[in-house]
C-alpha cells in the first residue's frame, strides 16, 4: 500500500464520512472528501485523487452522474471508481454501475476488513493493468441513459412505497399518541373530580417542596386565602397554615421533622384557632422500585365527631349523676316521711302546748323545705311523679306571662311570640311552669342591668340528618320552647357543665345548682332534649324540644282536696321496707282507729295475708321493695285472691315505675313520699268508702 495514496470520499451522511474517514486514515491513506457528486468533480479536476468511494443517493448530484462524468474525463478515468451504497442494493443497480465503468460495487454496511480487502483489490487491478487505446464503451448513450432513468424510477416507486408505509405507520402512531393523550386527558379529570370531590382534605409534595396536587377540601379545611391556596410553593403555606393552629411552633416542628426524615408515616390530630379539630396523616409517596417522589398529607375534620362524643361523655355523665341523685333523693325522702308524718301528728295532739307547737311547725317548714330540694333531686333524675295530660304549650306560656313579669322586674324587657296554631304536647303543666321559671330567673341573673327576654314556641319538623347531629334528638315534629337573653352569656369552658346538680357560678347563698339540672331533669322526663347556644356578651339561647300531639288536648279534672274525714276500724295490711316510714305510718293510722298489720317486704306480707285475708281491706304498699316481690306484683297476686281488696301504692320514685296497666291519681290510689298524715288519712277513707 502507498502511504501518499489519496482517495476522495464522495457522501452526503456526516457519520458515514467521519467513520470512512477515520478507517482508511488508519490504513495510511491521505483522505479528501465531497458532499455531493458536483462538489466531488470540482475538486478531482483540481487535485485528481488515486481512488475514489462514492455514494449513490446524494443531492445535487447524484453517484451514477458523477460516475459517468467521472468515466468521461481523460484525467479522471484512470483512477478507479468504487460505489459505496446502502440505497442501491438490487442486482439491476449494480449492472448498471458497471456499465458505467465503476471498478467495484460495495453494499453498505460491510465489515473494515472485508472493506480493506476490497479497497486493496481494487488499487492492485489498477496497477497491473496495462495501458490500451481506448474503446468505446459496451454500452451505448442512449442505452444508458434508458437503464438510468429505469433505476431511478424504481428507487422512486421504492421510495414512494417506503414514505407511505412510514406515513401510515406515523398517522398510526399520531392516532395512537392522541388516543393515549385523550386517555391520559379522562384519566387526568377523573382523577381531578374524585379528588375534589373527597370529603377529605389532599395536599401532595414533591421532594422539592413544590405542590404537585391540591383539593378544594384543603383550602375550606384551613381557611386558606384563594392566593395561598393557589400558590405552587408549599413554603407560604405552611407558613400560613401554623399560624392558623393553636400551637404554631409544634406544628412547624412536626413539618420540618417529617420533610427530614422521608420514611416516616405520622398521624394525630391539631386544633386550629377557630376550634376546628383536623385529623392530619402523612406518608412518604414512593414508585415500586422505592424511588422517594414527595409526601402526602390529608386532612379530615373531626370537629362534629368530637362534639358529639363530649355530648355522648355528658350525657353517660348526667345519666350517672342522675341515678346517683334520684338514690339520694328516696332516702331523703324516706326520712322527710317521718318527719313530716310526726309533726303532723304532734299538731293534733291535745296535750301538746302552743309554745311547743311553734317549735313543731318550724320542724314542718324546714322539712317542707327539704321535700322541696328534694322534688328537684327527684326531677333532675327524672323520677318525680309525674301528671301529664294533653296541653297546648301556647296556653302554658300565656298564662304563665304575668307571673314571669314579676320574676324577671322592670328592668328587663319581656317578649312573646307564640307559633300560630296550637302546639299540642303531652306533659305536666306544673313542670312546664317549673321550666319557664328557673329559665327566666337564670336570664334575669345573667341582665344584672337589664335587657331582653324573648320566649318563643314553634314547629320543628326533623329529617335524618338533622337528628344525627344531636346525641338525644330523633327525626320527627316536635314543639319547640325557645328561651333566649341579652346578658353576659356563658363561658365556653363553663358551658358542658350546667346542667350538672350543685354546679353553680352563683355567690355563695344566691345559688343552689339545681336550677338548670332541674329543667333537665324535667325535659328527660318528658322524652325530649335541649340545646343550648351562648356567646360570651351577646347573650344565651335554651331550645327545648318536646313531641307534639296531633289529636285536640283533653281535659283532665284534678280531683279536689277533700275535707277532713274521721278514721275507721278497718284492717289495713301495711308493707313497707323502710322500719321508721313504717312505724310513722302505723302510728298515724292507729290513732285514726284503724287495725294495722305491718310487714318489711313483699315475702312476709304475703306470710300475713295467709293468716288474716277474710279480715285485710286494704293493702297500703311500697312501689319498690327488697326479696324479689315489688309492690306491684304483691298487690296483682292478692287482688286476685280477693278482687274487693283495695289497694294504695307510696313511693317516691315516678308513677309510671310501675307501667301503664293501672291508672294511678295522686290522692287517690297513690301517694309520693313524703305525705302528712291528713293526706294519708284521706286517701284511705275514700278508697275505703268507694263502692
Amino acid at each position: 500500500m502507498n502511504p501518499m495514496t489519496r482517495i476522495l470520499i464522495v457522501d452526503d451522511k456526516e457519520e458515514n464520512v467521519y467513520y470512512l474517514r477515520a478507517l482508511l486514515t488508519g490504513h495510511g491513506f491521505l483522505v479528501d472528501t465531497a458532499r455531493h457528486g458536483a462538489e466531488a468533480l470540482v475538486k478531482a479536476r483540481q487535485c485528481p485523487p488515486d481512488l475514489v468511494v462514492s455514494d449513490l443517493l446524494m443531492p445535487v448530484m447524484d453517484g451514477y452522474t458523477l460516475l459517468r462524468h467521472w468515466k468521461a474525463d481523460a484525467r479522471l478515468k484512470q483512477a478507479p471508481f468504487i460505489v459505496f451504497t446502502a440505497t442501491y442494493t438490487e442486482p439491476e443497480d449494480e449492472r448498471l454501475a458497471i456499465s458505467l465503468g465503476a471498478d467495484a460495487f460495495i453494499l453498505k454496511p460491510t465489515e473494515p476488513e472485508d472493506f480493506m480487502a476490497r479497497i486493496r483489490a481494487v488499487q492492485a487491478a489498477a496497477a497491473a493493468a496495462i495501458p490500451a487505446p481506448p474503446k468505446a464503451p459496451s454500452t451505448d448513450e442512449k442505452t444508458v441513459l434508458a437503464a438510468y432513468s429505469q433505476t431511478l424510477i424504481r428507487k422512486l416507486e421504492e421510495k414512494t412505497l417506503q414514505l407511505e408505509e412510514a406515513n401510515r405507520a406515523l398517522q398510526q402512531d399520531i392516532e395512537g399518541r392522541k388516543r393515549t393523550e385523550d386517555e391520559l386527558r379522562w384519566k387526568s379529570a377523573l382523577l381531578e373530580a374524585q379528588v375534589d370531590s373527597t370529603l377529605d382534605g389532599i395536599l401532595v409534595v414533591d421532594s422539592q417542596g413544590k405542590k404537585v396536587l391540591q383539593n378544594r377540601k384543603v383550602g375550606e379545611l384551613w381557611k386558606l386565602p384563594p392566593q395561598i391556596a393557589d400558590d405552587k410553593d408549599d413554603a407560604g403555606q405552611v407558613q400560613l397554615s401554623a399560624h392558623l393552629t393553636k400551637h404554631p411552633g409544634e406544628f412547624l416542628k412536626k413539618v420540618a421533622y417529617l420533610y427530614a426524615h422521608p420514611d416516616e408515616v405520622s398521624r394525630d390530630e391539631i386544633e386550629l384557632v377557630d376550634g376546628t379539630i383536623l385529623d392530619r396523616y402523612s406518608s412518604p409517596v414512593r414508585d415500586r422500585a422505592g424511588k422517594y417522589y414527595g409526601r402526602i398529607w390529608t386532612f379530615r375534620d373531626l370537629t362534629e365527631r368530637r362534639n358529639l362524643e363530649a355530648q355522648y361523655r355528658q350525657a353517660q355523665k348526667m345519666e350517672a349523676i342522675g341515678q346517683l341523685a334520684g338514690g339520694v333523693a328516696h332516702d331523703f325522702n324516706n326520712i322527710l316521711a317521718v318527719i313530716l308524718l310526726q309533726t303532723s301528728l304532734l299538731k293534733l295532739e291535745d296535750t301538746t302546748l302552743e309554745q311547743q307547737l311553734d317549735i313543731v311547725r318550724e320542724i314542718e317548714v324546714a322539712a317542707k323545705h327539704a321535700v322541696h330540694l328534694t322534688r328537684q333531686l327527684l326531677l333532675f333524675s327524672r323520677k318525680q311523679v309525674l301528671q301529664l295530660r294533653d296541653l297546648d304549650l301556647n296556653e302554658i306560656v300565656t298564662n304563665l306571662a304575668k307571673m314571669l313579669q314579676r320574676i324577671v322586674g322592670e328592668d328587663v324587657q319581656l317578649q312573646f311570640q307564640c307559633a300560630p296554631q296550637p302546639l299540642l304536647i303531652h306533659a305536666d303543666a306544673g313542670m312546664l311552669d317549673q321550666i319557664l321559671m328557673n329559665l327566666s330567673v337564670n336570664a334575669r341573673d345573667a341582665m344584672p342591668q337589664g335587657g331582653r327576654l324573648s320566649i318563643e314556641t314553634s314547629v320543628r319538623q326533623l329529617d335524618d340528618a338533622t337528628a344525627a347531629r344531636t346525641p338525644q334528638a330523633r327525626p320527627g315534629s316536635f314543639a319547640c320552647l325557645s328561651v333566649s337573653d341579652t346578658g353576659c352569656g356563658i363561658p365556653p369552658e363553663i358551658l358542658p357543665r350546667i346542667f350538672e346538680p350543685f354546679f353553680t357560678t352563683k355567690d355563695v347563698g344566691k345559688g343552689t345548682g339545681l336550677g338548670l339540672a332541674t329543667v333537665f331533669g324535667i325535659v328527660q322526663q318528658h322524652q325530649g332534649w335541649i340545646n343550648v347556644d351562648s356567646q360570651p356578651r351577646q347573650g344565651t339561647t335554651f331550645r327545648i324540644y318536646l313531641p307534639q300531639l296531633v289529636q285536640s288536648p283533653g281535659q283532665h279534672p284534678v280531683p279536689a282536696s277533700p275535707a277532713a274525714v274521721p278514721g275507721g276500724r278497718e284492717t289495713i295490711l301495711l308493707v313497707e321496707d323502710d322500719p321508721s316510714v313504717r312505724a310513722s305510718i302505723k302510728n298515724a293510722l292507729s290513732k285514726l282507729g284503724y287495725r294495722i298489720l305491718e310487714a318489711p317486704n313483699g315475702v312476709a306480707a304475703l306470710e300475713i295475708w295467709k293468716q288474716h285475708r277474710a279480715e285485710i281491706r286494704l293493702l297500703l304498699t311500697d312501689l319498690v321493695m327488697p326479696e324479689g316481690l315489688n309492690g306491684k306484683e304483691l298487690a296483682d297476686q292478692l287482688v286476685r285472691e280477693d278482687p274487693r281488696l283495695k289497694v294504695i301504692y307510696i313511693s317516691g320514685y315516678r308513677a309510671d315505675i310501675i307501667g301503664n296497666e293501672v291508672p294511678l291519681q295522686e290522692g287517690v290510689n297513690f301517694l309520693t313520699k313524703p305525705f302528712e298524715s291528713q293526706k294519708l288519712a284521706q286517701a284511705v277513707r275514700r278508697i275505703l268508702d268507694e263502692i
